[in-house]
């Protein structure tokens, strides 16, 4: 068995792991070196003697504990980054691509079973057909949900799977969702009723002067 101090060692070594650093707080390891120090003041000054308590199997504890708080911690930084990041643009500055050419980029993707894939064009293709039949205005940064907020006015009837579409689009393109064969679906349907409907015309003026917004 293992002296005193080298137990103390393989404890720090265990939690100074990468997993663990880029998991917990600093105040993590500080804490088991505390405890540990603890333990170690019992074992040195006889606490445990008479009480048939093995001090190695503390240790094994502690290593125990050590290894639920990382298991537990290791989640945080994707929550944090997932909290943390915001819808961005729906198109990139470079995307020059056509209605037509989403679609098929989108029907791609949901053949291969990439469905954020296919959510994310399925609701660019959305936002270019409605831009070239002049129903929105898009500009550079524009984000899914201006674009939603924009086609509202002319397709009021539409606005709950405007806006849903809006956000399954920013939940697979910047939050990390998968997404799934029904979201691809529902975006596919609204789009097909889109193209077949016709705009509310006391809107269309005024959504024709107005740009979609931006973030």
């Amino acid at each position: 068995m293992p002296d005193e101090p080298e137990a103390r060692d393989w404890v720090l070594q265990e939690l100074s792991k990468q997993e663990y650093q880029q998991a917990k707080p600093n105040f993590i390891e500080e804490f088991f070196a505390w405890l540990w120090e603890q333990l170690a003041n019992l074992v040195t000054d006889g606490g445990f003697k008479g009480s048939g308590i093995n001090p190695w199997a503390i240790v094994l504890l502690v290593l125990l504990i050590a290894l639920i708080a990382g298991l537990v911690l290791l989640g945080r930084p994707r929550a944090i980054a997932r909290r943390a990041a915001k819808p961005g643009a729906v198109f990139l500055e470079d995307d020059p691509r056509s209605a037509i050419e989403l679609r098929q980029a989108a029907e791609a993707a949901a053949s291969q079973n990439d469905w954020s894939l296919a959510i994310a064009e399925r609701f660019r293709a959305i936002s270019r057909a409605l831009s070239d039949r002049t129903l929105i205005a898009l500009r550079p940064g524009t984000t899914a949900q201006g674009v939603a907020a924009a086609a509202v006015r002319v397709f009021p009837a539409e606005a709950g799977e405007l806006h849903r579409a809006a956000d399954r689009f920013d939940e697979v393109r910047y939050l990390g969702v998968a997404g799934t064969r029904t979201g691809y679906e529902a975006l596919r349907a609204l789009d097909e009723r889109l193209e077949s409907s016709r705009p509310k015309i006391a809107e269309l003026a005024a959504a024709n002067t107005t740009p979609a917004g931006a973030p």
